[in-house]
């Protein structure tokens, strides 16, 4: 029987063709396609090389990658019940396989052999792919007892099956709820935008009035302009008890997860599974990012805590009395407009979605010298998938997947996906197909998708790790685009999100969707005014996390008997506003449970650090100097994880980043 995955993977995904019942046979037979390459390498009696060997290894599942990387672009995006109810099977196998791969005590042999001679090793890339596999292998058990080796086989096998689990009940009990209301005095306050979308939500399912949902461009702004203290409370109550009823109950799934990780990382000989997966970190060890986290939390507690006292009186002036967590966007927008008159949705008329799309391909072409061109020839998944021909001159760079709006079969956030990537494949060096998935605004009967700034912010956020990925010019797909320290991963992110924050990049594409005007200089500077409203708040935020984060990976799984009480105690220090009882952060905590961020969550920080050191020097020399642009593709972008990022950023800024950056830019230090 034709299957899509085997027969028309080439020159596109066939994303149109795909069916739930394709992946696993097409994932069993390029299985056996690998085995067989692996067995002609443990066959092979000749000296072990890097071509034989390394490169054989590195070159042989590269169809099976490209497969599972389908399935997981549907897994985030269109998770139909057909695609989720395969997605323990579709871990476990891939576990299984990456376990017989490293495993494999003959591979390991020539491995270790090519490591010790560096036969064929006569670039800097092939030396660092050298070192990685035999990395890869280390720590992935090949030195390891038979016995161990099976016992660890069985920890992925678990490990892989519990991820997708977290997801499920995560979407599960995001797409569960509904908040129905009927009356306008429930909803005063609320942006027009946002109730359009809850009105035609309401009328497609028969009601009259409007229907909110626990998606982003619901909740966001429900949390911070509806004046119902009531509704802000059943919200926020609803969002933060994601993954703790029973059919949803995420609290088990943590505990599995912890206790294996642990396990994991001690049959490896390492003391946590933090200690594990710090190894291969820009900051080393967990003593650094321990003390990396207390100095921020130390120079940042107090303003933080300044700003709730501050904000707390406000309320208090409004008659609020007792603030609680649900209050505290509400208030927190009302002080802002208040202080500064401007408020986000002041904002929305001048981010029409076509216009900030525009821009910010403008923006890549300025930097970059990128052109995108839309094709519609391009296999898609959904049809409101769009896809880009991006181009540099004459040279194809790439092609570029963007889906940007919310569906009940798609999680809840912001990411990029790589469905192929660059790199030596078939033979030759092939150029990356990647995407980005969003969940913004969409438009209305009488009206554009008008973005807010935050999600402006994320749409540049997203199409900085793209460009990471488009641009990479390795030679080994295992080296390439975002395939790079996770401490170092956001630093093309979040740097991109700068240009949102310039008047020379924004004249380019803040334009109002009824007059074409720009943003009047007086609201820009009440913007630029309010940028650093709450820094230290918003910062302390995200040090809770990454202090949670790091709370779970370093102690022992036995000591963790209750999720929430855990979890109040991690963050007793950070937190400034508790929540009440009965809720939780960590059962809706997807990044560090099934997003790859487990102890890695202090990344965003470390990350923002470099970006703003970074983007001073962007600041210094002129916001579009091509010096400088060149200067990052060439030594960030393109390089991939072909070389120590800490080299690539020195070589790039011409000296290691200044810690004080971001705070500077926070306006937290002078």
């Amino acid at each position: 029987m034709a299957n899509p995955l085997i027969d028309e993977l080439l020159p596109y995904v066939p994303f149109h063709k795909l069916k739930a019942g394709d992946f696993l046979p097409a994932l069993q037979h390029f299985r056996k396609v690998a085995e067989e390459r692996l067995a002609a390498i443990r066959a092979n009696t000749g000296a072990a090389d890097f071509e034989n060997t390394i490169l054989a290894i590195e070159t042989s599942a590269e169809e099976l990658a490209e497969v599972s990387s389908a399935y997981y672009v549907l897994f985030s995006a269109e998770a139909t019940s057909e695609i989720q109810a395969i997605a323990g099977e579709v871990s476990s196998f891939l576990a299984d396989f990456s376990s017989d791969l490293f495993l494999d005590a003959k591979l390991f042999e020539r491995v270790k052999a090519v490591k010790e001679t560096e036969a064929g090793v006569d670039t800097a890339e092939k030396h660092r792919l050298l070192d990685l596999t035999y990395r890869n292998y280390r720590r992935n058990g090949a030195l390891l007892s038979e016995e161990k080796k099976e016992k660890l086989r069985g920890i992925d096998r678990e490990l892989s099956q519990l991820a997708p689990v977290f997801s499920e009940h995560v979407l599960r009990a995001t797409n569960a709820f509904t908040l129905y209301l009927e009356r306008d005095d429930q909803v005063d306050g609320l942006p027009e935008t946002v109730l359009e979308q809850a009105a035609a939500r309401a009328k497609k399912e028969g009601k009259q009035g409007w229907v909110f949902t626990l998606q982003y461009p619901d909740y966001m702004p429900f949390m911070t302009y509806c004046k119902d203290r009531s509704l802000r409370e059943t919200m926020y109550r609803a969002f933060r008890g994601r993954g703790l009823d029973a059919a949803t109950d995420n609290r088990p799934v943590i505990k599995d997860i912890l206790r294996l990780r642990h396990e994991r990382a001690t049959l490896l000989g390492f003391e946590t599974h933090a200690d594990y997966v710090l190894e291969e970190r820009m900051a080393g060890n967990r003593q650094t990012v321990t003390d990396f986290l207390e100095d921020l939390l130390v120079k940042v507690h107090p303003a933080a805590q300044k700003e709730l006292e501050e904000l707390r009186h406000f309320a208090a002036a409004k008659g609020c009395d007792d603030l609680q967590p649900w209050d505290l966007r509400y208030f927190s927008e009302q002080l802002k407009k208040e202080r500064y008159d401007f408020d986000q949705e002041s904002l929305r008329v001048y981010f029409p979605l076509d216009k900030v799309l525009d821009g910010l391909f403008e923006v890549a072409r300025r930097l970059y010298g990128l052109s995108l061109k839309e094709r519609t020839d391009v296999p898609v998944y959904h049809e409101e998938v769009r896809v880009f021909e991006v181009s540099d001159g004459s040279e194809q760079v790439g092609l570029f997947y963007m889906d940007l709006f919310p569906r009940e079969t798609k999680k809840s956030g912001a990411w990029m996906t790589s469905i192929r990537e660059q790199g030596l494949c078939r033979g030759k060096v092939e150029r990356p197909h990647v995407g980005i998935v969003c969940n913004f605004t969409r438009s209305s009967q009488s009206k554009p998708s008008l973005l807010t700034l935050d999600e402006v912010r994320t749409l540049y956020h997203e199409f900085g790790h793209a460009l990471h990925g488009l641009l990479s010019k390795v030679i080994y797909r295992s080296l390439a685009g975002t395939n790079v320290y996770w401490d170092f991963v956001e630093l093309p992110s979040q740097i991109m999100e700068n240009w949102t924050r310039e008047r020379e990049a924004l004249d380019i594409f803040a334009r109002h969707y009824e007059t074409d005007e720009a943003i009047p200089s007086d609201l820009l500077k009440r913007l630029k005014a309010a940028e650093t409203f709450q820094a230290g708040m918003q910062f302390l935020t995200q040090l809770n996390y990454g202090l949670l984060d790091m709370a779970y990976h370093t102690t022992p799984p036995g000591m963790v008997t209750d999720i929430q009480s855990f979890e109040t105690q991690a963050t007793q220090r950070s937190t400034i506003l508790p929540d009440p009882e009965g809720l939780c952060i960590s059962t809706g905590f997807s990044h560090i449970f099934a997003g790859g961020y487990s102890a890695g969550y202090y990344s965003y920080k470390w990350a923002e650090v470099l970006e703003a050191d970074a983007f001073e020097l962007f600041r210094e020399k002129g916001i579009f100097d091509a010096g400088t642009a060149r200067a990052f593709r060439q030594n960030i972008l393109e390089r991939g994880n072909s070389e120590h990022p800490m080299d690539l950023y020195i070589r790039f800024r011409g000296r290691a980043p200044d810690p004080d950056a971001l705070l500077r830019r926070d306006g937290l230090v002078a």
